[in-house]
């Protein structure tokens, strides 16, 4: 059986309950507080870790800073990431994702409950504004999440190289970065079957604005990037 099928049938029952309360957040989010909205999403994502056969192992919750602001720079593997970071991270967040996304039903309503920004990466301009809104929120005390790739890698625990303009919110913002590295979670829903599989969210130690000070958007780039690939490298 396909993993996410598996998932749904282990919680028929709280499917159709959670999807309706999902909604209701998403076309009132100004009603709701972050920390309401985003702990509903949480326990979908966790009701559907627990139920999809997986050992789920998340290491360094430690490194993640107490005081929010921070932005998370992770590997894409797959269509589980964003369950696998949600499910280890209990600090809501907010992401920047491919406009595409947003018209898929349940990702549109994830996104608009965190109020994430959805970035259309063949308009230029609306690309700057996305950049540009981020970074005062961070400045502002929201967190974010960044797929520095730009898609998922589809080569399993490989790394594709890490588009160096998606740092410039953290530059701009001087904000601390939280590099996160994931494994085997392109095993989830990409590959058939719904076999056991062990599954790994590690946040790593934090960059301070301090150790990327005078560094340029690559240079940036490479660091968390080569940190990433090193734990995914050595736990693959």
């Amino acid at each position: 059986m396909n993993r996410l099928l598996l998932m749904v049938f282990r919680n028929w029952w709280r499917v159709p309950g959670a999807y309706i309360k999902l909604c209701h957040y998403a076309n009132n989010t100004d009603k709701y507080s972050e920390e309401e909205m985003y702990a509903h999403i949480r326990y979908i994502f966790l009701r559907a870790v627990d139920s999809g056969n997986m050992n789920f192992k998340v290491y360094g919750k430690e490194n993640i800073p107490e005081e929010s602001g921070y932005m998370m720079f992770s590997n894409h593997q797959g269509l589980f990431d964003i369950l696998a970071i949600t499910a280890a991270h209990e600090k809501p967040w907010a992401a920047v994702l491919k406009q595409e996304l947003y018209k898929i039903p349940f990702m549109k309503q994830i996104v608009d409950c965190t109020k994430s920004y959805p970035m259309d990466r063949n308009d230029i301009r609306q690309s700057m504004e996305v950049i540009k809104a981020v970074t005062q929120e961070v400045k502002n005390g929201r967190t974010y999440l960044i797929f520095p790739e730009g898609t998922r890698s589809k080569k399993g625990n490989k790394l594709l190289e890490f588009h160096n303009g998606t740092f410039r919110c953290a530059t701009k913002s001087k904000c601390v970065v939280l590099p996160v590295a994931l494994v085997n979670t392109y095993k989830a829903f990409d590959e058939k079957g719904s076999k056991p599989i062990d599954v790994e969210v590690h946040f790593l130690k934090p960059i301070s604005y301090e150790e990327y000070q005078g560094m340029n958007t690559m240079e940036v780039a490479e660091l968390v990037r080569s940190r990433i690939a090193e734990v995914v490298e050595k736990h693959a």
